[in-house]
């Protein structure tokens, strides 16, 4: 049965460290995590999740899809479209706060699945932002850091 886990809050010192590549060999060990970060994700009414958010220092997202949520070992971008957008962004981690980030309109994406295949997926809209935004979590980046019109909603 999953869990919902603590969320890792900004300023958290965490939140800033660039995540460990995860052994494939080790990924099939990691199956009641990522189920774990998919329930928070939806409990907290997310639509993407970072292993740095639950405070694990390594390259493992969670993004929802019209088909449920997947999880993304070892998340690399493999193409970035030459045109961006600005979007208006959130983020579980930064609680109440909102600003428009400029990013790819699409991406491919190639990364392991939970069952240790490497798979590849195009993505734009929606789905592309929220694979890079939580790619930058990875990489110890916040929204916050390139956001314009920042806001909180209370």
């Amino acid at each position: 049965m999953s869990q919902i886990l603590p969320l890792v809050l900004h300023p958290d010192p965490r939140l800033r460290q660039p995540s460990k590549p995860i052994n494939p060999a080790e990924i099939a060990a990691l199956g009641a995590l990522w189920r774990d970060m998919a329930e928070t994700m939806i409990a907290d009414q997310g639509i993407g999740l970072a292993a740095p958010q639950i405070g694990k220092n390594i390259r493992l997202i969670i993004v929802n899809t019209n088909d449920g949520p997947i999880a993304m070992f070892n998340p690399v971008l493999l193409k970035k479209s030459l045109l961006k957008e600005w979007g208006e962004e959130g983020c579980l981690s930064i609680p109440k706060v909102f600003g428009d980030v400029k990013r790819h309109k699409s991406v491919r994406c190639q990364f392991i699945t939970p069952e240790g295949k490497e798979r590849t997926i195009d993505a734009s809209g929606l789905m592309a932002r929220v694979i890079q935004h939580e790619i930058d979590h990875l990489d110890g980046i916040l929204f916050i850091d390139t956001a314009r019109n920042i806001h909180t909603i209370e």
